[in-house]
């Protein structure tokens, strides 16, 4: 019941070192922690994409969004780890016999004072995930100096990943896909300067160069300078990739081309990793394509992150709303009348009609402004993402250590974990995980559904797979080999939340299951939560 915004909630059930989430009338969800005699009260709504957190995982003192992995301090709301971007709002609780009574006026979080390091200014160039969460962070945990971040894109730093997912398929306005919501830059004093590249870094000044539009070159240089220059599509050499109706789809730009260009025109989609099966679900659901086909290299769809059978259950979701596959072939030429595409070529000599093309082919680290430090796949940095004294490299540019080994990974979620830490290493905050103690996970959604992936494996042909994926119900573990006492590297899963963020916790804490154990077996959630401190 409520009285004045005050909710009373029963205890009962509520286990020591665990979590419980209660509905309101109101849609709301007030999230009660226990911990002894200790209870806390939360919103209970995740505060990336508004799932119940009950339906999570709370492990120690971590509790786990059950879509995204987004993770919370179970006794103060703080973040742990993205891909949220803040904490829980905290309410007052009192204890009043078996009842608890949460005033959800009382809002207890406390915001650092910007009073650190105030003499200092940082320049963070690029506008994507990294970039930003790296400004957001230094803002909300204590940085007092001035931020600069420069972006060549004309917008606001936006949410990228629902490019090819919820706004492709036209379920989300552009608005709404504004990181850190309007006026972000100005609430917290941050010189956002779009329409602006930067042609050349300094990592030895602590510079970057300034190209304007008028050609004029500018020198700035800061106390800390952030790279996070992000990937750019790849475009293959072949004759007609330069054709009017060819996209690739990156940027908010990209997005609103393929959006207008695709009207009642047959589409064509090279690549079948995970942006071509997005974009191609989405368009799909927009409805607004004549036709949809996806040309892949491979005889099956995302064939590097999983197995055959989860692969054929994604090909059949597809089938079923109207896309066409053509394996086993490449693209030969994209033909048209010297403007506009009026077919593809494919390599095996068959043809395909087409009125637009989107290559999904992959993207390459935008690297060249840093060639002096540059490495064939990112470049090296160290557990906190330094490339100098006071010079960061992070997000998709950046080859670091995370508990997998030393790779680049092109997700969104890591970036935003780059941004994290590379914050945290400016404040001198040794209360944030370096990325050692993190781990890669990523998600793509179709048709409503979300296909979520932990970890990183070598392949995805030696799992062991529970549950059907044609029913779009299953976890599958992967392993790098074959030996009984080898340790799952990765997982996927399609409605199996608990189970993932489990194995994600144990991944995590280097307590990933054998497969020896997998096969005897092995209580997944129960094992995360006796491993949990």
């Amino acid at each position: 019941m409520t009285d004045n915004n005050k909710i009373t909630i029963s205890a009962e059930g509520i286990k020591d070192g665990g979590m419980k989430s209660f509905k309101q009338d109101d849609d709301s969800i007030i999230l009660i922690t226990r911990d002894g005699d200790e209870f806390n009260a939360f919103d209970g709504k995740c505060t990336h994409a508004g799932a119940d957190l009950g339906e999570g995982l709370r492990c120690g003192n971590r509790v786990i969004c059950p879509w995204h992995h987004g993770t919370f301090d179970s006794t103060d709301g703080s973040l742990i780890e993205p891909v949220a971007m803040k904490g829980l709002t905290r309410y007052s609780v009192t204890r009043q016999g078996d009842n608890l009574i949460v005033d959800t006026t009382s809002n207890i979080n406390e915001r650092a004072d910007n009073d650190q390091l105030a003499d200092t200014h940082t320049i963070i160039v690029g506008g994507g995930g990294a970039g930003f969460m790296t400004a957001n962070q230094l803002r909300h945990t204590g940085y007092g100096g001035k931020i600069t971040l420069i972006s060549a894109d004309n917008k606001a730093p936006y949410n990228r990943p629902l490019l090819s997912k919820a706004f492709l398929a036209g379920q989300m306005d552009e608005g709404k896909l504004i990181l850190g919501g309007s006026n972000w830059a100005d609430r917290n004093n941050i010189d956002l300067r779009l329409n602006q590249r930067v042609s050349e870094i300094l990592p030895n000044e602590n510079a970057i160069i300034i190209e304007n539009n008028n050609g004029d070159n500018e020198k700035q240089s800061a106390d800390f300078l952030v790279v996070a220059t992000g990937a750019e599509p790849k475009v293959p050499p072949f004759k007609g990739a330069d054709l009017a109706s060819v996209f690739t789809l990156r940027s908010m730009s990209d997005a609103k081309a393929i959006k207008e260009a695709s009207q009642d025109k047959q589409v064509v989609i090279v690549g079948a990793g995970f942006i071509g099966m997005e974009a191609a679900a989405a368009l799909s659901q927009a409805g607004e394509a004549a036709s949809i086909t996806v040309v892949g290299r491979s005889a099956r769809v995302m064939s590097n992150i999983v197995s055959e059978a989860v692969s054929n259950a994604l090909i059949k979701l597809h089938e079923e709303n109207g896309v066409r596959f053509v394996f086993g072939t490449g693209v030969e030429s994209i033909d048209g009348d010297g403007s506009h595409v009026s077919g593809v070529t494919l390599s095996d000599g068959s043809t395909l009609a087409a009125d637009v093309v989107i290559l999904g082919t992959g993207v390459a680290p935008r690297t060249e402004i840093l060639n002096e430090v540059n490495d064939p796949d990112g470049v090296q940095v160290d557990d906190h993402l330094q490339l100098r004294d006071g010079v960061y490299a992070l997000g998709d540019i950046a080859k670091a250590t995370n508990q997998m080994g030393r790779m680049r990974i092109e997700h969104w979620r890591v970036a935003l974990q780059h941004g994290m830490v590379t914050a945290a290493t400016i404040l001198n905050d040794d209360n944030v995980d370096s990325l050692e103690a993190r781990i890669p996970f990523f998600w793509t959604a179709q048709y409503g559904k979300s296909l979520r992936y932990s970890g990183h494996a070598a392949t995805p042909d030696k799992g062991i797979l529970f549950g059907s994926p044609d029913s779009l119900d299953y976890i599958e573990y992967y392993f790098d080999d074959e030996a009984e006492d080898t340790r799952a590297s990765a997982a996927s899963s399609l409605g199996r939340d608990k189970e993932l963020i489990a194995f994600s916790e144990l991944l995590r804490r280097g307590h990933a299951p054998t497969r020896a154990q997998i096969n005897a077996g092995f209580d997944i959630i129960e094992q995360a939560h006796a491993l949990s401190p």
